[in-house]
């Protein structure tokens, strides 16, 4: 079953999360994930708001936290670390 990686993200260092957002783009795209939604608008329903929304599609959930854990991945990640507050979740579809 596919798999959406949610991401909701506060930037804190613009500079340092261009970086990461260069490097998760690459290790998403290596594991077969794709944008649907990337920081357009959202309204904010319950619970707290962050700046920047962001949903990938992955073939399954497996696939989405090898992506997590991945060396191209982690690299990324780096760069957000102490740039951004984020919440990161991977859920299963039913489609």
């Amino acid at each position: 079953m596919p798999a959406l990686w949610i991401a909701h993200v506060t930037v804190t260092d613009e500079e340092a999360y261009k970086k990461y957002a260069a490097g998760a783009t690459v290790a998403i795209a290596e594991h077969g994930g794709e944008f649907i939604a990337r920081g357009g608008r959202f309204v904010q329903l319950e619970g707290k708001e962050r700046a920047r929304n962001v949903v990938a599609k992955f073939p399954d959930v497996d696939t989405a936290e090898r992506c997590y854990h991945s060396e191209t991945y982690q690299a990324a990640l780096a760069f957000a670390k102490g740039a951004s507050e984020r919440e990161l979740m991977i859920v299963e579809t039913t489609e």
